[in-house]
Parts: structure tokens; sequence; C-alpha cells
């Protein structure tokens, strides 16, 4: 079997972040079941079949589609100033949940997946029981600074905390796409986070500005 060039590789690359894009695109704005798979492979300028070369099949690409959106607002937070207070990582958050909301397809489709994820036999719960563990230990560590700096109370859990401002978060968003997007999530999730920094920060001055 012949091998491939290096330069093919970054084709095969280059070529499956456009399917991926697109697929972004055409999600968000008309939903995944009303999405065709032939649709996203014109708007790309391949054949549906080049499209299933990369994603075998459309819950491939949605999964796909997802994760990259987990590894999006993973980034976000990293992003955060390491020396940033622990008030400043949770309002981070809530600017998280605003740039989510600039694609509100996208938090239909987290929501559509993560409800597979309770299958274990499902590529989804993999997917999700990672990202959860990343999510938690990630925001923890964030959290531990503000302790270690006197900002928050030394017996705060912060590793409780970060699970519990994850749950609420995802909660939030299945309750916003329930109500055909009347909720105002951003709303909805400072104040979660409202009550969560006055109770951890040792002088009780909540998120701040």
């Amino acid at each position: 079997m012949p091998r491939r060039s290096p330069g093919s590789y970054r084709v095969g690359i280059a070529r499956r972040e456009a399917i991926l894009e697109a697929a972004v695109r055409h999600f968000a704005k008309g939903g995944y079941h009303r999405t065709a798979m032939a649709r996203i492979a014109a708007d790309v300028g391949i054949t549906e079949g080049g499209l299933l070369h990369h994603f075998p099949s459309k819950k491939h690409l949605l999964l796909a589609v997802v994760e990259r959106r987990i590894l999006t607002a993973a980034r976000w937070l990293d992003e955060v100033d390491p020396g940033a207070t622990g008030a400043g990582v949770l309002r981070r958050l809530v600017e998280i949940t605003g740039r989510q909301l600039e694609e509100p397809g996208l938090i239909e489709l987290f929501v559509l997946v993560s409800a597979e994820a309770a299958d274990t036999s499902s590529p989804a719960h993999r997917l999700f029981a990672e990202r959860y563990d990343d999510a938690v230990d990630s925001l923890a560590a964030r959290l531990r600074r503000a302790v270690d700096s006197g900002e928050f109370r030394a017996d705060t859990d912060c590793t409780a905390i970060a699970r519990e401002c994850i749950a609420v978060s995802d909660g939030l968003q299945l309750q916003w796409v329930l109500s055909g997007g009347t909720l105002d999530l951003t709303v909805a999730v400072r104040a979660h986070l409202e009550r969560v920094a006055r109770a951890v920060t040792t002088d009780g001055s909540g998120l701040g500005d």
C-alpha cells in the first residue's frame, strides 16, 4: 500500500476542518435534523461521498461538532489571566455563556448529544465523561488560587464548587432550550455565580464588576 505524503495529510486535516466549520454554521443556523449532509458537502466543495470519507455518518459529524464546542469553551477558560482573582474566574464563566449564545444552535446540539451520554454504549458517553473530568479539574485549579491568596474561605471545596458551576450551567442550557430561548441564560448563570461568590469569598463581596 503506498504511503501518504505529508502534503496529503495536511490537505486531509484542512479538509476536515473545513467540513467542521461548515457543519457548525449549518447546524447552528438550521438545526441538526434539518441539515442535509449533501448541503454541508456542497458548502465545502466536495461530494457527499467525500464528506463521508472523513465522517462516516451524520452522528459522527455531530459528535465532532460538539467536541469542538467543548474544546472552544475550555480554551476560553484557559485564556483567563493566571493572576485573575477567583471572582474574576467566575465572571469569566458568565462571559463564556454570552459567547455560547452567539451560536444558539450549538447549545441545542450540546443538549441533544448530552442526553445520549447517559448510555454507556454511546460514543457521546466517553466524550462527556472526559469533558467533565477535564472541566472540573481545570476550574477547580483556578479557584484554589483564590483560596491560597485568602480571597476565598479556607474551607472552600473547590472541586465541589467547580462541579456545581458546570452542572448548573449545563442544566440552565437545557432549560433555555425547553423555554424556546425565552430564559435569559446569561442572567440566570450570573445569578447563580453571584450566590456562589458571596458564599465563598471571605468578605462576602460576591462577583464584583
